[in-house]
């Protein structure tokens, strides 16, 4: 009987398990039922909370695409260049305090880190209303940068320290929608925030960034008061004495998450050298952060001029932000769809692979529609295709990635790499769409279909080396018994005569003959 068995007679007699040996001293002493129960309770307060966190990021960071829309450029005295490199600016703040972001939140906790975080860009996304030259317009994008980096990270790494990880997909996917139904609902509310042009003296964005910046101020306090810190520290920020759980169910969310990953149950402190070198060593995270660079930089370029993309079709000023919703909102239930086939039947490369396909269709159809004259409904479906298909392969893609670490010091850093490398496709996206290449574009969509092939080509790679990976596995798994048992049996007829044991030839066919 193992010494920290809990059936043993006297429990108390032994020394706690050491974090290594923890899960073995774990049972199952819950019913579905309860475990159903906790997991929804999970669900309800965690899954909303960050996924408003999001919604105000995404709100915050791109109510600037819609902004164009409304003689920004004009107003503040800058070129459609320098725009691109303010947008530049945005992702260097971000991609620079990445890192360090999730460091903190490592030692701090999500609870206190990722509420005060609302608190700082909404505050600099109010300022920006404030802004009225091409230094002021550089300076709170980077500020701005500065202030979100590190939060999508932290949601993830949140994420998967509270749920197993077949569980981990759906909740990522979930928690992407923020990201998307930010995206779509921002340009709804642009629609009719813009109108609000003259109010008070103001234009129209003025009031876009004001709006949009106390909304996200007011949401920080919803955070403050009801996300949890962690298992160990399952208390809010603003209430440290009111309990979001019983011990419970604690216990059984705690134990479940031990027992489908060990290692989750052994984070320190803060990240060593050695977590470090695990994380930047492996380079399969690399390959993951690569497809995310070639997704998302092509993203956040059209996301950025899809309004104005629109608006060159010949529509409404103001009402191209609400027709370039029109795909943001055909992607929410599209992702789902793809979610939900990556985590039931776990298939994680695939759906990557066919999310970049169709992705890299949408740019293919934007860049032959363009030589069309006269065809505003075809150019106008290449918008509403690419923004259908244009996100959720990044999402699944961290899904994909998160399986490959091993502890928490590397899943945390493997978070930031991967969320660096999509704020580093910011900085080239920028620059895509260039105002010697308009009203066509014949140039950037080109660009965008190249970035996207490679993208997809190291995917179908990955996956390949998933699938040679897990072979592998499974043959070694077979041929491991025969190895051991033909060296402890090697001998010769003579002995095997004496002996009254079969020949080692006879003794491998028989093995080999076993049922699989």
């Amino acid at each position: 009987m193992s010494p920290y068995d809990k059936k043993s007679p006297d429990p108390d007699g032994y020394p706690d398990p050491s974090p290594d040996e923890e899960p073995l001293a774990l049972e199952v002493d819950w019913t579905p039922k309860e475990e159903a129960k906790a997991k929804r309770k999970l669900d309800f307060i965690i899954m909303p909370l960050l996924t408003l966190g999001f919604f105000c990021l995404q709100l915050d960071r791109g109510n600037i695409a819609n902004a164009i829309t409304d003689n920004l450029m004009e107003d503040v005295g800058i070129t459609q260049n320098q725009f691109n490199v303010g947008q530049q600016m945005l992702s260097l703040g971000i991609v620079l305090f990445e890192i360090p972001s999730n460091m903190v939140l490592y030692r701090v906790g999500p609870g206190k880190w990722l509420t005060l975080q609302l608190f700082l860009f909404g505050t600099v996304s109010t300022f920006q209303a404030f802004q009225n030259n091409y230094g002021s317009f550089i300076a709170s994008r980077f500020l701005l940068g500065m202030t979100e980096s590190g939060f999508i990270p932290g949601g993830l790494w949140t994420l998967s320290t509270w749920y197993t990880r077949t569980e981990t997909a759906k909740r990522v996917m979930f928690f992407y929608f923020g990201n998307q139904f930010g995206q779509a609902s921002s340009k709804l509310l642009a629609y009719g925030i813009l109108h609000m042009r003259g109010v008070a003296g103001k234009a129209g964005w003025f009031w876009l960034f004001v709006i949009m910046g106390i909304f996200t101020i007011a949401s920080g306090f919803v955070l403050g008061f009801f996300l949890p810190d962690s298992f160990k520290n399952p208390h809010s920020t603003f209430l440290p004495r009111v309990r979001m759980f019983t011990d419970r169910e604690l216990h059984i969310l705690r134990s479940r998450v031990l027992m489908d990953d060990p290692m989750k149950g052994k984070k320190k402190k803060r990240i060593g050298r050695a977590g470090f070198r695990k994380a930047f060593t492996n380079w399969r995270l690399y390959v993951h952060v690569l497809v995310t660079l070639c997704n998302n930089g092509p993203q956040r370029a059209f996301d950025t001029y899809a309004p104005s993309l629109v608006n060159g079709f010949g529509f409404g000023q103001l009402s191209s932000n609400a027709l370039a919703s029109v795909g943001l909102f055909l992607q929410i239930p599209t992702s789902f769809a793809f979610s939900y086939v990556s985590d039931h039947f776990n298939k994680r490369g695939p759906t990557v692979i066919t999310g970049l396909s169709c992705h890299l269709l949408g740019y293919i159809f934007n860049r032959g529609f363009t030589e069309l004259n006269g065809t505003r409904g075809a150019k106008y479906f290449g918008v509403i295709w690419t923004q259908t298909f244009g996100t959720f392969s990044h999402p699944l893609n961290i899904a994909w990635m998160s399986l490959t670490c091993e502890d928490s010091e590397e899943r945390a850093l493997a978070m930031a790499m991967v969320i660096m490398g999509a704020n580093i496709a910011g900085i080239y996206g920028a620059q895509i769409f260039r105002s010697d290449d308009k009203p066509r574009y014949r140039r950037a969509f080109s660009v965008n279909i190249a970035v996207l092939a490679f993208g997809l080509a190291l995917a179908i790679w990955r996956y390949t080396d998933d699938r040679l990976l897990r072979r592998k596995g499974r043959r070694q798994s077979t041929l491991g018994p025969v190895k051991s048992q033909s060296r402890s049996q090697s001998m010769s007829v003579q002995d095997s005569e004496k002996t009254g044991t079969p020949p080692v030839e006879e003794q491998r066919k028989a093995i080999v003959e076993l049922p699989k």
